[in-house]
């Protein structure tokens, strides 16, 4: 039997081949090792609260860091109310651990919709000094203090410079998590990694 990196049980065949092409193109050119079974405390993320089952089927860790950062192959299940039917969703994530503690904060992309929110409601935060980032980016944070704090320069310009319109960044504290919530992407991955990375290697 062949050994694959990730757990395979259950899935399709196009489910498998969406990890499988993943996984090799992250490792062709990232530095990276399976982890084994690690507790990456997901439910403690807004981006998992409305699943029912969160189920880690591979973990890698991105060798030369400063600090410890990690690739997730990520099973998500929810219960539907309306049809009582189950649906169930996989998806690539990133997760780096900062030293710096941020708070609570999130991080996506500015919509039309945020724009006219925060004209009634301003409850984002900007940044006075790089326009650029705060047209871009829409910055929710429970500690404002420490979100200016964490998100210096060097900070927004790795945000600026993820070559993906639609990923969330979610920060825990001393934790961040960074995935595109509705696809399997071997590319978009790429770009989570490296974003990641240097995430790890900045804070």
């Amino acid at each position: 039997m062949d050994f694959f990196p990730f757990d395979t049980v259950g899935l399709t065949v196009s489910q498998f081949d969406d990890f499988y092409q993943t996984y090799t193109k992250l490792d062709a050119q990232f530095s990276i090792q399976s982890t084994g079974n690690i507790d990456f405390h997901l439910d403690d993320f807004e981006s998992f609260r409305s699943y029912s089952d969160i189920k880690v089927r591979g973990s890698f860790v991105i060798k030369g860091c400063k600090n410890d950062c990690y690739i997730l192959f990520v099973e998500s299940n929810h219960n539907s109310l309306s049809d009582k039917a189950n649906s169930t969703d996989y998806q690539i994530w990133a997760v780096a651990y900062l030293k710096q503690d941020f708070g609570r904060v999130l991080i996506r992309r500015e919509t039309l919709a945020d724009k006219i929110t925060e004209l009634v409601h301003p409850v984002e935060i900007d940044f006075a000094e790089d326009k650029a980032f705060s047209d871009t980016f829409y910055v929710l944070a429970n500690n404002h203090q420490k979100a200016v704090a964490g998100m210096n320069r060097n900070f927004r310009n790795a945000v600026m410079d993820t070559r993906s319109d639609d990923f969330i960044i979610e920060i825990n504290e001393h934790s961040l998590l960074i995935g595109h919530p509705n696809s399997i992407s071997a590319e978009k991955s790429v770009h989570l990694a490296e974003f990641i990375k240097r995430i790890a290697n900045l804070c």
